[in-house]
């Protein structure tokens, strides 16, 4: 087997590499296809807010829903942004605790996709609300109104679960940014600039008494994050799995949403380090062996969303249930089916690509990996939304729904929201990790 690609240049110093991440921020130009992107980002958004105004002008009989789909692609949608969100966190706090210095050059953009991937995921919620201005409705709020939250309602754990996490990942992300965050302020030449970062610096020194409490911040936040992770997607699991609709009530669903929230979010960090080496030139601090660490990860979760495809269809007929049979029949031969077959095609059969090293290492065979798995998560979260709930107990409900113009319109904006996010994101802020690169410079013999 040929020897392991070093994971960043050999010639690499302290220095050279603080010069080289923070010119990306102060000094240098923003390449091209960063302007190109955020314009192409900001249209999106725009289409997104149109959206949303007409959203709140009409009413919520703009999205593809109707007795018996009543959640439609509003949901469908939150639960796939939580799935790509949960892999950021796992880079930034498993990885952490078990050492794994191959992190060290992705941690910080997944940290961001992780926030800004939550914050898309919360508001469809709110959009899916018949009267989204009650939305204080899903708080704990003094019971002054005479009103109190339905703590059965499967909005109220989503509010809790999204906020958790919320505040989780930004407290975390702005967490490990602030010794990056003295580094700006220190090298910033505007009076200005030096300001900016030296307020979010908190005053940032750098001495022993700082790093220790950051280590032991960093790692506490780190032991908590895996719970999270678990915790917020079964949640958003059991809103399915409490209910007694053939097609949702299986109880193999928190570890098997956890599984495929993993997945996504590996497929779209995956995307992100193609695109941002690409962008800024990054070829040899977000190298090949990179890619290939991501696609080991991506296959792991591969083999668990295969076995818990293979384990849900056992169960429908094991159960002896002639609706849950059904459910699957339908998803195989009736009007979704080709969400059923596409999710098999992307999630099963061209995954099985990262069994090969020469695809795990090949930017453009990840790219569209990354791409194709997440187009199956998102029909993955599509037939299990509409074809459960489409055909139920009672045959005279049956209807076929079919999202809306403003379905996509506002799906394809909150893309373009998040791209804009981020893409700002690693203008303002350094987009990998300074003072975990240079802990590997300091360990460069130990490195692969």
């Amino acid at each position: 087997m040929s020897e392991r690609e070093p994971l960043m240049p050999d010639q690499l110093t302290h220095g050279g590499l603080t010069q080289r991440v923070s010119a990306l921020v102060l000094e240098r130009r923003p390449p091209r296809s960063w302007r190109v992107g955020v314009v192409v980002c900001a249209l999106l958004t725009l289409v997104f807010v149109i959206g949303l105004s007409h959203l709140f002008a009409t009413g919520v009989g703009i999205f593809g829903l109707n007795i018996p789909v009543a959640w439609g692609l509003p949901i469908t949608n939150t639960i796939w942004w939580i799935g790509i969100a949960h892999a950021g966190t796992l880079i930034s706090a498993v990885l952490l605790l078990t050492r794994q210095r191959w992190r060290a050059s992705i941690n910080r953009f997944a940290e961001a996709m992780a926030m800004f991937a939550i914050v898309c995921a919360g508001l469809y919620p709110v959009l899916h609300l018949g009267r989204p201005w009650f939305w204080y409705y899903l708080l704990p709020y003094p019971n002054d109104m005479g009103l109190w939250p339905q703590w059965r309602s499967p909005l109220v754990w989503d509010f809790f679960a999204i906020a958790t996490y919320l505040l989780f990942t930004s407290s975390f992300l702005y967490l490990s940014l602030l010794p990056d965050l003295a580094s700006l302020r220190d090298r910033a030449s505007a009076r200005a600039t030096r300001l900016f970062y030296g307020v979010l610096a908190l005053g940032w020194r750098g001495d022993a008494l700082h790093w220790a409490r950051y280590e032991r911040a960093t790692k506490t936040m780190a032991a908590v994050a895996a719970p999270i992770v678990v915790a917020v997607t079964g949640i958003i699991s059991l809103d399915l799995a409490v209910s007694i609709v053939p097609g949702f009530h299986f109880t193999i669903f928190p570890p098997y949403f956890v599984a495929g929230a993993l997945l996504s979010g590996f497929a779209t960090v995956a995307i992100l380090a193609v695109v941002l080496r690409w962008m800024f030139a990054l070829e040899d601090l977000v190298t090949r062996q990179h890619l290939d660490y991501l696609g080991r990860m991506m296959l792991i979760f591969v083999v668990i969303v295969n076995y818990a495809y293979t384990q849900e269809m056992f169960a429908a007929w094991y159960s002896g249930e002639v609706e849950y049979r059904y459910v699957y029949l339908d998803r195989w031969t009736g009007p979704y089916a080709p969400a059923w077959w596409g999710m098999i095609l992307c999630n099963v059969g061209l995954t099985q690509l990262l069994w090969f090293r020469r695809v795990r290492r090949s930017p453009l065979a990840m790219l569209a990996l990354g791409i194709t798995t997440n187009l199956g998560m998102w029909l993955e979260r599509f037939q299990i939304v509409f074809t459960s709930t489409h055909a139920d107990y009672m045959p005279s409900n049956w209807d076929t729904v079919w999202p809306t113009g403003w379905d996509w319109a506002i799906y394809a904006g909150s893309l373009g929201l998040f791209g804009l996010l981020l893409l700002l994101f690693v203008r303002l802020m350094p987009m990998i990790s300074m003072h975990d690169m240079r802990a590997q410079i300091a360990d460069r013999g130990r490195d692969g």
